[in-house]
């Protein structure tokens, strides 16, 4: 493997003060947006906010800009289009608003038989959701998040020490509390593609985070007449080309992904993008520097437990 970064001696441990003050600002924004979110206050797709989805059939293609011109010119602002590929099939995603009375479906048929009379559409299949079914959708996601979070704990602490698996879940809360505020300030729809992509997020941040406890827990034998904090280090620096190339090729896919992706998944591959960049961060700011808060005076425990 072409080495990028070399050989490098950064003083993670030392920095952690401004890395937390940061990240302290983060979970914060996070906070903040979590609360608008539960409270409706958000862009919230049909998902959460209810609305209705109706697949289209047209006997020639429809193009997507003209389709959301008459759409909006009708009353209907907030849409979704998803088209699928040499079917002459579209979908669309319409939040709940006031256009939206009597059956929404041959609603949206006639409205496209009007703006397209040279075209033939018919109504595939239709779904509404209601606004109690995206409360539960919202608690659903909620409870979905708390259990990967709590999973986490309990491997890491079966696999490391218990110490290792507060901070691997911390580090993992701050991402996607981070990730959640930038998609919030940014205005993005929340929907449970994005939750999706925030559980991707918090698994992906682990195994970064993984890979640098690994490599403490080999230093903690190998290098015992250290202080904790120059594990910690030596431990970061020794794993910081590796999961650096990870990172890069990952943000690649994904930014191809978001490039060339679809209006559909454009959302999905922009949080992902800011989740891998902020899980790498995480990873070598906050995961490892809490385990030294937490674990500096602890360090003989931490040895014959990594081990056992």
């Amino acid at each position: 493997m072409l080495e990028v970064l070399g050989k490098t001696n950064i003083d993670f441990v030392e920095k952690r003060y401004m890395a937390f003050a940061f990240s302290g600002l983060l979970i914060l924004l996070g906070f903040f947006a979590f609360i608008q979110i539960y409270m409706g206050r958000a862009n919230l797709g049909i998902d959460f906010a209810g609305g209705a989805a109706i697949q289209l059939k047209s006997d020639r293609p429809v193009r997507i800009d003209e389709a959301r011109r008459l759409l909006e010119k009708n009353g209907f602002g907030d849409v979704e289009f998803q088209e699928f590929s040499g079917t002459n099939r579209l979908l669309i995603r319409i939040k709940k608003q006031e256009a939206m009375q009597g059956n929404i479906a041959d609603k949206i048929v006639g409205i496209f038989s009007e703006g397209f009379r040279d075209n033939r559409f018919e109504s595939e299949s239709s779904s509404e959701i209601g606004p109690t079914i995206g409360k539960k959708l919202q608690k659903d996601a909620i409870v979905a998040v708390a259990i990967s979070i709590i999973g986490i704990i309990i491997y890491i602490a079966f696999r490391f020490e218990f110490k290792f698996g507060i901070a691997a879940a911390i580090a993992t809360f701050h991402d996607v509390l981070a990730v959640l505020g930038v998609t919030y300030i940014l205005h993005k729809e929340i929907s449970l593609l994005i939750v999706t992509a925030l559980l991707t997020i918090a698994g992906y941040s682990l195994t970064d985070t993984v890979v640098v406890f690994d490599r403490i827990r080999e230093n903690l034998k190998k290098r015992n007449k250290d202080t904790f904090g120059q594990v910690i280090n030596s431990s970061i620096n020794q794993v910081l080309g590796r999961t650096f190339m990870t990172s890069l090729t990952t943000l690649l896919a994904v930014t191809a992904l978001f490039v060339s992706g679809g209006e559909v998944i454009h959302d999905f591959a922009f949080t992902l993008l800011v989740g891998i960049i902020v899980g790498t961060y995480s990873s070598w700011f906050v995961a490892s520097p809490i385990l030294f808060v937490w674990g500096s005076a602890g360090k003989e425990r931490l040895l014959k437990k990594a081990f056992r």
